[in-house]
């Protein structure tokens, strides 16, 4: 079994056994991006799939990759390294997007891989530095540092991942899409 399919099964364990937000609480996807790790709350997480074909959108930030259907479902994907302003990468077989529910739509996260899926307890976060106002604007998606035994990972705020004006284009895809269900 590949070492996506091993954590897609991980991720449908853990929110098919998690009907109560209590099985929920403290559970975070990991993923790689660059030369760090970042956290999202499971309760986020729809499905990990493997990287497809993307529809280009013109005229959009160049970290909106674009458009993918996913089961009759138009879904825009954004690629988290450009978005963090990180150098591009080449997509390969690792290559995953993450299928995250914000503020009520998915949205895609094109990750370089999947992690694994960890528990950090409340007491193992920590609000986020700011040494300099750089540090500022790469950090305005992350909330806290959570330790997990000897390394960290930077936990996600998706709800700060698209601006306003990127959610109502998304918002637009997905009345599309519950138009398209009627």
């Amino acid at each position: 079994m590949s070492e996506t399919a091993e954590l897609t099964k991980q991720t449908e364990e853990v929110l098919a056994t998690s009907d109560e937000r209590d099985a929920q609480k403290g559970k975070y996807m990991t993923f790689k991006s660059g030369n760090e790790y970042y956290g999202l709350k499971i309760q986020y997480v729809n499905e990990v799939i493997q990287i497809q074909a993307i529809t280009e959108i013109p005229e959009t930030e160049d970290y909106i990759k674009g458009l993918i259907n996913l089961r009759g479902k138009v879904i825009p994907v954004i690629d988290v390294r450009l978005r963090f302003q990180q150098e591009p990468f080449e997509y390969d077989d690792r290559t995953c997007i993450i299928v995250i529910s914000v503020k009520s739509m998915l949205i895609g996260l094109i990750v370089e891989k999947i992690a694994e899926v960890v528990e950090i307890k409340e007491d193992n976060i920590l609000p986020p530095p700011t040494i300099s106002r750089a540090d500022k604007v790469h950090h305005k998606y992350v909330y806290g540092i959570g330790k997990v035994g000897d390394s960290v990972k930077l936990l996600l705020d998706p709800d700060k991942l698209l601006n306003d004006e990127e959610l109502s284009a998304v918002e637009q895809v997905n009345d599309v899409n519950e138009e398209e269900e009627r």
